[in-house]
């Protein structure tokens, strides 16, 4: 039986293009920094951010700790929203590890005004209260169902954020899927922050790996908390070809992801006890409430019929769309939905 796989777009196969350069990639040591695939991969990841260096990690949530580490000291506090990566999927790293304490703050689709970020902001006179450092913005945003940041809303965060004295830390995970919605290169979205994360193994089909770019202070700093965090490798430009390829072909193609998702959305809408929020389908992500049937048993059912996918809570569900999942696949995934909401 074949089987679509829409849990997460973590779950993309390299494409034969990747998996040659992996083979064939130049290698050296990039702890010692002199892996030549690698050093061209961070030479480009900078540029398209627009950012002065880049590094290698191994996942998008060692990024982001580290992106925490340099811009917040242990004791201080890292604003983010209150359904972020950051607070909600990365076990507590910022506090375990970093000694950073988040602190949440609620918004309607992941959009975080200017009013909230100074009102999040400590009274620096009160010794009862922790330092405000930092804060973290997700784009796209994930729990919120892959909702873009509008370009002129991320800006004016990022202003009040810095206007503030507050460092700006981007998890852009899926920030070329946020480019590629917007029209616009993924540099002037990281130009509102100082340092920023962003995903090789999601939507870019990489089979691992996220890159984080900052100023060279940052990715210096960067550089030591990796070590810490046992993240150093070292031929690791048998990975970093594989980002070559993805920054250099799969970027464009994201819109593809992205129409299949409206398709895939605009299709479960139509069925018999679902809800779904077709304004939030701005990307590759679909979430979906059901009215009928619990998601965990769904979720299940869906599995024996060869479609995966990821229940939420008790009633909600999220499909991925990514590199691998085609117009007939969305029409198959729609059509097992169908039956087991019509049985």
């Amino acid at each position: 039986m074949a089987v679509i796989d829409l849990r997460s777009d973590t779950v993309a196969m390299p494409s034969p293009e990747m998996r040659q350069a992996m083979v064939t990639a130049p290698l050296g040591d990039d702890v010692f920094g002199d892996d030549p695939t690698t050093n061209k991969l961070l030479e480009v990841a900078a540029e398209r951010m627009g950012k002065a260096a880049a590094m290698f990690v191994p996942s998008g949530t060692m990024g982001n700790l580290i992106g925490i580490a340099v811009n917040a000291r242990s004791g201080e506090e890292l604003i983010a929203d209150a359904d972020s990566h950051a607070f909600y999927y990365e076990t507590g790293g910022a506090a375990a590890v970093c000694g950073v304490q988040i602190r949440p703050v609620a918004t309607e689709r992941g959009v975080m005004s200017p009013r909230q970020v100074e009102e999040a902001v400590r009274p620096r006179d009160d010794p009862h209260q922790p330092i405000t450092a930092a804060i973290t913005f997700e784009n796209t945003h994930n729990r919120h169902g892959g909702i873009v940041w509008p370009l002129e809303d991320l800006r004016a965060a990022s202003d009040a954020a810095h206007s503030q004295g507050l460092r700006v830390h981007l998890d852009g995970a899926r920030i070329f899927n946020a480019a590629v919605a917007l029209g616009v290169s993924a540099a002037k979205i990281a130009a509102a922050a100082d340092t920023v994360t962003f995903c090789l193994s999601k939507g870019l089909a990489c089979p691992v790996g996220s890159i984080f770019c900052g100023s060279e202070d940052d990715v210096d700093q960067a550089r030591r908390w990796r070590k810490r965090l046992g993240g150093g490798m070292r031929q690791v430009g048998v990975l970093a070809a594989a980002g070559l390829i993805a920054l250099d072909h799969m970027v464009d193609r994201l819109a593809e992801d992205h129409s299949n998702a409206h398709t895939l959305a605009e299709g479960l809408a139509e069925l018999p006890g679902v809800r779904c929020d077709l304004s939030r389908v701005q990307t590759n992500l679909v979430f979906f409430d059901l009215d009928t049937v619990p998601a965990p048993a769904f979720t299940d059912e869906c599995a024996r019929r060869g479609l995966l996918g990821d229940w939420v809570d008790q009633h909600r569900m999220r499909f991925v769309t990514h590199y691998g999942v085609d117009a007939e696949d969305v029409q198959s995934a729609l059509k097992i939905c169908e039956e087991i909401l019509s049985a």
